[in-house]
C-alpha cells in the first residue's frame, strides 16, 4: 500500500512540474515570480488551518481540501495541488494531516512546513494565532484579532450563560474535540468520548452520570451518541465550513447550545 501511495505520488510531482513550467512559459516569466506579491503565500491543508492563517493576519492563503471532504486525511492530492504548494511560503498542516508534507517534498517547494496545533480551546488558539502572526510578520495583525475576538467570545459566553437551565451550570457529555463549547458554555463536563468509535461500555458509563447534554462531532458523527439516555444531543462543528473565519466556529456553537438550552 505504501508502494502504491509513493507512486501515485510521483506521478503526480511529474504532473505537477509540467504544470508549472508550462504556466511560466505561458506567462514568459519564472515560476518563482510568483513569490512577488504582499505578505507570505500560505498553503494550508484544510480549511481549519486557513482560519488559523487569516487569524494571524496572512491575506494570501490557498485551501489544498475541498471544504466538502470532512476528512482530511482521505484526501488524495491532485498535481494542482503540488503546483500549488510549490509557490507557497509556508504550508500548514496539522499532526494527522501528513499528506501536507509528502506532497511539499513532492513538489519540491521550499516552503516553510508549519504544523498546526488545531486546538480551539481559548487560550491555546490565541498562542497559536500569536505564534503564526510572529512567523508571517504579522503579529500586529494577530493581536489586534485577537482583541477582537475576545470581545465577541465575552459577549457569545454571555449569551449561552443567560440560556443555562435553572440558571446552573449545565451538565455535559462532550466528544473529545468539543472541549471549547463546554468551555464556551461554562458546563460541567461529566464525561468524554472519542475520537475513537464509543463503545457500548462507555454508553452505559456515560448514560449512567444523567448528562443534560451531549456535544458531539459534526465532523465525526457517528449518529446518535447515547441512545436511550435523556440526554439531548447538540452536534456543533469545530472548524469553519462554509468561509474561512475562525470565529464563525464559536458563533455557530453558541448559537446551537444556546437554542438547545432555551428549548
Amino acid at each position: 500500500m505504501a508502494l502504491i501511495r509513493r507512486n501515485r505520488l510521483a506521478r503526480i510531482a511529474i504532473g505537477a512540474v509540467a504544470l508549472i513550467t508550462g504556466a511560466a512559459v505561458a506567462t514568459g516569466c519564472s515560476a518563482s515570480s510568483d513569490h512577488d506579491h504582499n505578505g507570505p503565500h500560505v498553503v494550508a491543508a484544510s480549511s481549519w488551518e486557513a482560519a488559523f492563517a487569516k487569524a494571524a493576519g496572512a491575506s494570501d492563503v490557498t485551501v489544498i481540501v475541498p471544504a466538502a471532504i470532512k476528512h482530511a486525511p482521505d484526501y488524495d492530492p491532485k498535481p494542482s495541488d503540488l503546483a500549488t504548494v510549490a509557490r507557497a511560503d509556508f504550508v500548514l498542516y496539522a499532526q494527522f494531516e501528513g499528506f501536507a508534507g509528502k506532497i511539499k517534498d513532492a513538489a519540491g517547494s521550499k516552503a516553510k512546513l508549519v504544523e498546526v496545533n488545531l486546538d480551539n480551546a481559548k487560550d491555546t488558539m490565541e498562542s497559536e494565532v500569536r505564534r503564526l502572526g510572529d512567523l508571517f510578520g504579522t503579529r500586529t495583525t494577530a493581536d489586534k484579532w485577537i482583541v477582537d475576538f475576545e470581545t465577541e467570545y465575552g459577549k457569545l459566553a454571555i449569551d449561552v450563560k443567560t440560556a443555562w437551565p435553572g440558571g446552573q451550570p449545565p451538565k455535559v457529555v462532550q466528544q473529545a474535540f468539543m472541549g471549547f463549547a463546554a468551555q464556551l458554555s461554562g458546563a460541567q463536563v461529566l464525561g468524554t468520548y472519542g475520537p475513537a468509535p464509543i463503545t457500548p461500555g462507555q454508553v452505559a458509563d456515560l448514560s449512567a452520570k444523567n448528562p443534560q447534554y451531549v456535544l458531539g462531532n459534526e465532523q465525526m458523527s457517528t449518529g446518535q451518541v447515547l441512545p436511550g439516555s435523556s440526554a439531548k444531543q447538540i452536534d456543533l462543528t469545530n472548524y469553519p465550513t462554509q468561509d474561512q473565519d475562525l470565529l464563525s466556529v464559536y458563533r455557530d456553537a453558541a448559537t446551537k447550545l444556546t437554542a438547545a438550552m432555551h428549548g
